[in-house]
């Protein structure tokens, strides 16, 4: 890997309301991604992936880069930032254009997409992305390069995620106040997709479920694309509240019973099984948990019954959000769940019976240098933000002053034109 000549350097940055996570890659003269660091750390000042508390934040975004960079070897300037919060939300919009049966050229794809400008409404929130998804020519969907093909009528169909306004500028504001220039932001749902979902997936129709601490995010895929995005306001921290309330405990050890004896499929031993409640080497209060015996221990099936209670409320929600993103209509019934809290024993077979389709876990890709501890389901959003920055997507937005720059009733353009004409029909 040391030999390995690095021709450009990634860095980015996903705020979670659990942890935030850095990870600093590059890429290879070869067009290989290597990870050269990644580091997490508890989060602060963020809530339900709004933040609370711009100091706590930015102190958290500047640990946890310094963190990626000391194991790197290699400081970033800019990065990359993941959206999870901010109201997200997901349109489509189709612009069509007139061809008049001749062969596309690469001028019509430009005036295509500047004109797909005019089509976002963004209705007083900031626009995320605004990305061709698929191309159609005279009624025929999924093409992926028009130029070169005859048509009387080329069409695109444009993504667009959008967020609200405030949230948005103080994600940016966090990490900028940590002395970094932010590359661009990336919705969440996007950047896992490209982490955790195959092209067939997108193309077939996939729901997407990221399971997080505060915010679980819906989003459905069809023909290679976003069809629709839904957030429900909570996530795994419910499981955790719904422990420490139950047992009388400390959050922190709730979230440790969760992650380590924790379950979302009951089994026979789980009444015989006893759970201490004290983490190993954690200090004593001398006060017992509440149902505990007289170690401080508590039945596992008491454990197991409280998160799928909790379990089972969010997988109302998430069957809620797929009818109301009409995923299932028409084709396409993969369900993934990816994010921290899918990181949880037996949730697959949990969400299935509960939602009545297939489920599968996304776990984060196995890029080159990734640390084994982030190749999980809670850091798949991260590698996502480094695949988005590496495949560099076209933004329609890009295209107003490209296309302003070429003069469509000039004499030159109308040689060319005639001269093209010549050339395909003589």
């Amino acid at each position: 890997m040391a030999s390995q000549r690095i021709s450009r350097v990634f860095g980015a940055v996903n705020l979670g309301s659990f942890r935030i996570s850095a990870i600093v890659a590059g890429l290879t003269e070869t067009g290989e991604m290597i990870v050269l660091g990644s580091a997490h750390r508890a989060s602060q000042g963020i809530r339900r992936g709004y933040i609370t508390d711009m100091r706590e934040a930015t102190h958290a975004v500047r640990d946890a880069v310094e963190r990626a960079e000391r194991m790197a070897n290699h400081s970033v300037s800019r990065v990359w930032i993941g959206c999870s919060g901010a109201g997200l939300a997901s349109t489509i919009s189709k612009v069509e254009i007139d061809i008049g049966g001749r062969r596309i050229e690469q001028e019509d794809v430009d005036h295509l997409l500047a004109s797909a400008r005019g089509s976002i409404q963004p209705d007083g929130r900031m626009v995320l992305h605004a990305q061709p998804a698929q191309y159609t020519l005279d009624g025929a969907h999924g093409v992926a390069d028009p130029v070169g093909l005859h048509a009387e009528r080329l069409a695109v169909d444009i993504h667009v995620m959008l967020a609200d306004g405030a949230p948005l500028r103080n994600l940016r504001e966090a990490v900028q106040n940590a002395h970094l220039e932010v590359e661009g932001v990336v919705g969440s749902p996007l950047a896992a997709g490209l982490a955790c979902l195959s092209q067939e997936e997108r193309e077939l129709g996939v729901a997407l479920v990221e399971f997080g601490a505060d915010v679980t995010n819906v989003a459905v895929y069809g023909d290679g694309m976003i069809m629709g995005v839904a957030s429900i306001p909570t996530g795994s921290g419910a499981i955790t509240d719904a422990i420490a309330s139950a047992f009388g405990i400390r959050r922190s050890q709730a979230e440790r019973l969760k992650c380590v004896n924790g379950s979302a499929i009951a089994s026979p031993a789980d009444h015989r099984e006893m759970i201490p409640i004290d983490g190993p080497g954690e200090e004593s209060s001398g006060q017992l948990a509440r149902h505990a015996d007289d170690k401080n221990r508590i039945p596992r099936a008491e454990l197991v019954a409280v998160i799928t209670a909790q379990l089972g409320r969010l997988m109302e929600d998430v069957n809620k959000a797929l009818k109301s993103l009409g995923f299932g209509e028409k084709r396409g019934q993969q369900v993934v769940f990816t994010g921290a809290g899918s990181e949880l024993v037996g949730l697959a077979d949990f969400a299935q019976s509960a939602l009545a389709k297939p489920v599968r876990i996304g776990q984060a890709p196995h890029l080159a240098g990734l640390a084994d501890a982030h190749v999980k389901p809670g850091f798949a959003t991260l590698a996502g933000l480094i695949l988005y920055a590496d495949a560099d997507p076209i933004d329609v937005r890009t295209y107003g002053v490209k296309y302003q720059q070429v003069s469509r009733y000039g004499r030159m353009n109308i040689v060319a034109r005639v001269w093209r004409a010549f050339r395909e029909y003589f």
